[in-house]
């Protein structure tokens, strides 16, 4: 009776189908990501809807019709059901929060019992470029002294200045930016050669494998970088014999790679952002092609390891959103 009674249960169980998604950032075509700020949505007509994926080390929030209604942190493969929802159109949206500067996380699918709809179109394309500023580096700690699992725990990339400002547009975005990097230095002379503009091309930033052209073409980039060329000073056996020359350099190279990325994007805007330190650097970079610089004033850097605030974040956010003014 009882094998009788489970084949019954099996017969009358729902029929769950996929739910076609939209990826907002770099994804791999086998649902893989580690670029900072990645995020899926779907839409569905239905009471029950499932999300499926491989978290990694990374936290991934699961919002409904806009409230997070779990954080995903378990690595390995997550499956979670979310049941009783009103009968109704509902939006599902995938968030990664966390950094990854090594491995990944992938997505399975989405599905429901109920009826997949198209995902959501977001007319607008915002692009972001940078380092911890634009990841979101433990913005939501409340103290400055953290562990490296704070600092991982506390970073939330969707509360940065670029995801929230693209949100408040209803903007697709992309956040392509790792801590610690410049754009010919990285912090204290770390890992050197291996700089923003290097990584850039990459699929998954800790693999050299470049992105697949998607055709994706934002019509606004967001640049900053800097802090991390300028901010400690200059270690012996390093490749500048001195400041002027190390300015020259990322002045040279900062020049070079904003031409390529407007030749790769013909007919999108640029600002380039500079903190009181380098916003002269920046100014000259902007007026050698054509872009906009946005000079960010002193910022309080009370988040982990003094970086910007959730206050700082808004603040940078305002500033790109006056620079930008209304993004067609």
């Amino acid at each position: 009776m009882l094998r009788l009674a489970l084949v019954a249960a099996l017969m009358f169980a729902p029929v769950e189908t996929s739910v076609p998604l939209h990826a907002g950032g770099r994804v791999t075509t086998d649902g893989r990501f580690g670029w900072p700020g990645v995020y899926f949505e779907g839409r569905f007509n239905g009471t029950s809807v499932t999300a499926s994926v491989e978290a990694g080390e990374d936290h991934l929030a699961v919002l409904i019709d806009g409230v997070e209604r779990a954080v995903l942190e378990k690595p390995g493969k997550v499956q979670r059901r979310f049941d009783g929802l009103s009968a109704g159109e509902h939006v599902i949206r995938v968030e990664k929060l966390t950094e990854t500067q090594s491995g990944y996380s992938r997505m399975i699918g989405i599905t429901t019992d109920g009826t997949p709809l198209a995902p959501p179109v977001h007319a607008r394309r915002v692009e972001f470029i940078g380092d911890s500023h634009s990841v979101g580096y433990g913005d939501t700690a409340t103290v400055r002294e953290c562990t490296q699992a704070v600092v991982h725990d506390t970073t939330n990339t969707q509360l940065a200045f670029g995801p929230r400002l693209a949100k408040k547009w209803d903007a697709d975005y992309r956040v392509i930016a790792f801590s610690g990097r410049g754009v010919v230095r990285n912090y204290s002379g770390g890992n050197p050669g291996d700089t923003l503009p290097v990584l850039y091309p990459r699929a998954i930033p800790g693999e050299a494998a470049p992105a697949a052209p998607d055709g994706w073409k934002p019509q606004l980039i967001v640049i900053n970088l800097g802090t991390n060329d300028f901010s400690t000073p200059i270690h012996a056996g390093e490749a500048w014999k001195d400041d002027a020359a190390l300015h020259a350099d990322y002045h040279a190279k900062y020049v070079a790679f904003v031409r390529q990325l407007q030749a790769a994007n013909p007919g999108a805007r640029f600002l380039l952002m500079g903190a009181p330190a380098f916003i002269a650097d920046v100014r000259k970079v902007a007026a050698a092609t054509g872009t906009t610089a946005v000079a960010v004033p002193q910022l309080e850097f009370t988040a982990c390891n003094f970086h910007p605030s959730l206050k700082d974040q808004q603040l940078m956010a305002d500033l790109v959103e006056q620079a930008a003014g209304t993004l067609k």
